[in-house]
């Protein structure tokens, strides 16, 4: 049995992870709350692509007409691209509900979140149904290719290639401009940014639309590998959580290393075992932290690489 078809698997699968598990870092790094929404957001974002690629305008037959009339790989771009700005935008109004809950015992931003993923999640029931549903692919994505002996899905080649770009230019983004290092020194110290003269409100917002997006964004190119229903959340959010303590909170480079260990760890198991699949990264998490309790790459500082 060749291994290599389960080793990309797994790197495929672990890049995903490591993309929601930094939307999650930002966002617990700045704002110092879990998002336990974060789930039901990645969620959201695939449905927003869906609701993008194949839109519900019964009310303008013509203009429904005309969009779908566009060759898929169109419309798929545009789903990659807007699926993310529209949650985000959703992010903003949730970091409204949150701002209350600043200051106060964290208990308060956990119910809050927790609550908001149940609604999101009811939410999406009651307007796309509890049916699994597919996302459409563009020819150029589908089916499989033949590379040596090995058969791999052209799908996830893309997937893998563009979770490396994506994590590439947040990386550029923290590292290169001027509104990454504000990020980085908001999560360091919150109470230095504002003596500074920066808006800590429109920092966290910020954030936080953009750690949603992240999101969002994974849950769109996760949406053909996973399928679309709204538990879907859950088998995000818990492995992303997994993902940034192993990794140490607050290094992104941790968290790529430790998605990468994750996937790579769940992709062997289902070759050998697929009942012991998920079962592997938690045992992985177990071994780690008992031995470096800080994670691989942890920090006192929140993003500090």
């Amino acid at each position: 049995m060749s291994l290599l078809p389960h080793l990309f698997n797994g790197l495929t699968l672990g890049l995903l992870f490591a993309l929601v598990a930094l939307g999650f870092m930002l966002i617990v790094g700045v704002m110092e709350t879990i998002n336990l929404a974060h789930g039901s957001l990645f969620a959201l974002g695939m449905y927003a692509a869906l609701a993008v690629l194949a839109p519900r305008l019964s009310w303008l037959p013509e203009w429904q007409a005309a969009y779908l009339a566009l060759p898929l790989g169109t419309r798929y771009a545009l789903a990659l691209f807007i699926a993310p700005v529209l949650v985000g935008a959703f992010g903003l109004l949730l970091e409204l509900c949150l701002r209350r809950t600043y200051g106060r015992d964290p208990l308060y931003g956990l119910l809050l979140t927790f609550g908001a993923a149940l609604v999101i999640e009811e939410a999406i029931r009651l307007v796309w149904g509890s049916n699994e549903q597919q996302l459409a692919l563009p020819e150029a994505l589908s089916g499989a290719m033949l590379v040596g002996d090995i058969i791999y899905s052209r799908y996830r080649l893309f997937a893998c290639g563009f979770a490396v770009l994506a994590i590439g230019a947040l990386w550029l983004f923290l590292e290169k401009t001027p509104y990454g290092a504000i990020i980085k020194a908001g999560a360091h110290d919150s109470e230095m940014v504002r003596a500074l003269g920066i808006h800590l409100g429109r920092l966290r917002s910020g954030v936080f639309a953009l750690g949603v997006a992240l999101a969002a964004l994974a849950g769109v190119v996760m949406a053909p590998i996973w399928g679309i229903r709204p538990g879907v959340g859950v088998d995000a959010v818990v492995p992303a959580f997994l993902v940034i303590v192993l990794g140490g909170v607050g290094s992104l480079w941790g968290a790529v290393a430790a998605g990468l260990m994750v996937g790579m760890v769940v992709g062997l198991a289902g070759a050998f075992a697929s009942e012991w699949s998920m079962l592997s990264m938690y045992l992985l998490f177990i071994a780690v932290i008992t031995f470096r309790a800080r994670g691989l790459f942890g920090r006192k500082s929140i993003l500090d690489n």
